[in-house]
């Protein structure tokens, strides 16, 4: 129990200035968390107890799938993650200096320190599957943290890695913990805005990883739903189609050079050239880690996604080309490169199917100063082979597969998975029997759920104008008992202390003076998002029950 009245993590009257959001604003306003720094926050006794309620959600569905609870340090040694090629790879990973020239890494993530920790008690097949995990402080060197708990550098998660013998026993096991994912959310009072978003599966693997969305305004990802299939994206890996197909022009033009230095960008190019956006293309260079030169087009109202080029592609890097390169490629400097005048060799071209059908258009023409319209397929430039979708999706798209526009929301991530394949096992030596006594290289995935990033979540997903209405499996006390009067603190302290007893967390408001009244006492009940509030007053005491109750929210 806890009694307000030595309780030193007292409410402010108002939400504090400054703060990133409205959540994060009540979350501090209620005591529950005080920022150290940019990024990093310290979570008090109720904001603790939010934690602790979330954790054992996550904790109790996860021992129920049979993974198995750990705690890794939060230090591990540089020569591990050169094993991995992770060391100078991982952009937001903190490097820390020691002496004897010796560096450690703060992890965030922990593939590095598992894969050897199971590794040494996997022995034969008949040891897989098996899956551990643990809930701890992971840190990130962001460059801007921001949002409150929703992005931080140093936050709590729960990562679990799971082990295999084969592609199918993996799969099995994937989908059984998108299952167990969604019960703990339907348990955290998330179920009916939590989508399934196939993304990017990163350096791990070709094929998509999921992350669960929360639908919420605030969220820092764009998500695609696809209303007849319910298949859901991430921008990132979106596919899609141009909304209405290009009208072709019953006359195709002759092609124009035109003059026009210093005139960079679909913008300046629709008011300079008279051309709409939707009739211009954007082309950009790019080299692959492998020294590929690359030229990709898509039409002038889109841009080009990376990732769904690289993949297209198939290699594992992919840069802007650099100035001199583009020169050397082109003869022309930055800013006039086009689809038309391109070199015989040296280059790969691929164009993006948004240009299906595009007659009339324009292009740079790959030489200082000038660009081209009234360029056309077949005519100036020879008739593509095959188009690609390589173009980022925006709002009134199409899904491909079903012809169907998306919906489009914004998004906040609080869990991923992720194929791993046998990035780690391999680098790291983990080997085991299997049924044949050969030894094989067991299949890895990791599941990730941002237990800090939750609280953060839940907290904007329920709040109101008086505070955070936790659900009550999450609240920081099932009770908040409000005494007015010192003649009513005897008996609402053994009311409390016969809650306590049944298992209910229960804060005593039992602050007494003329500047806590009954307003005072109500209005952090409800700041705290308290659902379940009892009242001992004098008005109460000669009630058949002694006490008033009221449930946060009505009137």
């Amino acid at each position: 129990m806890i009694q307000l009245s030595k309780f030193p993590f007292k409410t402010m009257k108002s939400t504090p200035n400054g703060s990133d959001n409205i959540s994060t604003g009540l979350l501090l306003q209620s005591g529950m968390i005080r920022q150290v720094m940019a990024g990093v926050y310290t979570y008090t006794t109720l904001g603790l107890q939010v934690l602790k309620n979330i954790e054992n959600i996550v904790r109790e569905e996860m021992n129920n799938y049979d993974c198995f609870e750990t705690l890794m340090p939060a230090l591990s040694p540089r020569d591990a993650w050169e094993k991995t090629g992770r060391w100078d790879s991982i952009d937001v990973f903190f490097h820390i200096p020691v002496t004897n020239d010796k560096e450690y890494g703060l992890n965030s993530t922990h593939e590095e320190i598992i894969t050897p920790l199971l590794g040494e008690f996997i022995q034969s097949y008949k040891d897989l599957p098996v899956c551990a995990y643990q809930i701890q402080n992971k840190f990130r060197n962001e460059k801007r943290a921001k949002s409150g708990l929703l992005r931080g550098r140093e936050f709590i998660m729960k990562d679990a890695y799971s082990f295999h013998s084969s592609d199918e026993e993996f799969k099995e096991y994937y989908e059984g913990m998108k299952k167990v994912y969604l019960k703990i959310f339907e348990r955290l009072g998330l179920g009916n805005d939590i989508y399934i978003a196939q993304a990017d599966g990163g350096t791990f693997t070709d094929k998509y990883s999921h992350e669960f969305q929360v639908k919420l305004e605030i969220g820092e990802d764009l998500i695609f739903l696809d209303p007849l299939s319910k298949e859901c994206f991430n921008k990132e890996v979106t596919p899609s189609m141009i909304s209405t197909p290009n009208k072709s022009d019953a006359i195709l033009l002759e092609r124009e050079d035109i003059y026009a230095p210093g005139v960079i960008g679909v913008e300046a190019l629709t008011k300079t050239l008279g051309v709409p956006a939707h009739k211009a293309t954007k082309t950009m260079m790019f080299e692959t880690n492998d020294g590929k030169f690359i030229v990709a087009s898509v039409r002038g109202d889109y841009d080009i996604n990376t990732l769904k080029l690289q993949k297209i592609i198939g290699c594992k890097g992919l840069s802007l080309a650099q100035e001199e390169k583009i020169k050397q490629m082109t003869g022309a400097e930055v800013g006039y490169a086009g689809i038309y005048n391109l070199p015989a060799s040296g280059i790969e071209l691929y164009l993006d199917d948004s240009l299906v059908g595009l007659t009339n258009f324009e292009t740079g023409t790959n030489k200082t100063g000038y660009h081209s319209k009234n360029v056309n397929f077949g005519k100036d430039i020879l008739e593509p082979k095959k188009f690609y979708d390589f173009k980022e999706a925006k709002i009134g798209d199409k899904n491909p597969n079903t012809g169907e526009i998306y919906e489009v929301f914004k998004g906040c991530e609080v869990g991923n998975i992720f194929p791993l394949e046998t990035k780690f096992s391999l680098a790291l030596g983990v080997k085991y029997l299997d049924e044949n006594n050969q030894e094989k290289i067991p299949l890895m995935g990791c599941y990730g759920i941002g237990i800090s990033r939750l609280m953060g979540v839940i907290a904007e997903y329920y709040m109101d104008k008086n505070g955070i209405a936790w659900p009550e499996n999450i609240a920081p006390a099932y009770y908040y008992i409000i005494v007015l009067g010192e003649e009513n603190l005897q008996r609402a302290s053994s009311y409390a202390k016969n809650l306590e007893k049944e298992g209910k967390k229960v804060i005593f408001d039992d602050r007494m003076g003329k500047k806590i009244g009954f307003g005072q006492k109500m209005g952090d009940a409800e700041l705290l998002g308290i659902k379940n509030i009892v009242i001992f007053s004098d008005k109460t005491k000669d009630t058949e029950k002694g006490y008033e109750t009221k449930i946060r929210g009505e009137k």
